[in-house]
């Protein structure tokens, strides 16, 4: 059975970090691009960031950007996201996904690029 799981999310306040950690089992993804989603209450599911297989291309929403880091450890099937100063409007239920590419130059940053998810961690940030 093949499981993303999310950990790390969590209360912080505002200026805080958190790291979010997803990992896979059942299958390897080492070869496959993945990324992380939020969802708000009420708002649709949003891109933040997603990385090739090869850690060669990453890319990050512009509303985190200079703040979250997307990274990667394929011996250890396992997807990261580091949030630095973290806002308010970062609180959101975060997923993170794999797609069944196949060591592909490219990392999806639409929902239904993507075919396995995790069960979402989530992260409140106060003011």
């Amino acid at each position: 059975q093949v499981q993303l799981v999310e950990s790390g999310g969590g209360l912080v306040q505002a200026g805080g970090s958190l790291r979010l950690s997803c990992a896979a089992s059942g299958r390897t993804f080492s070869n496959s691009a993945m990324g992380w989603f939020r969802q708000a209450p009420g708002k649709e599911r949003r891109f933040v960031a997603a990385i090739t297989w090869s850690s060669i291309i990453k890319y990050t929403a512009d509303s985190v950007k200079g703040r979250f880091t997307i990274s990667r450890d394929n011996a250890k099937n396992t997807v990261y996201l580091q949030m630095n100063s973290l806002k308010p409007d970062d609180t959101a239920v975060y997923y993170c996904a794999a797609d069944s590419s196949n060591r592909r130059m490219y990392a999806g940053r639409e929902a239904d690029e993507y075919d396995y998810w995790g069960q979402g961690t989530q992260v409140t940030v106060s003011s």
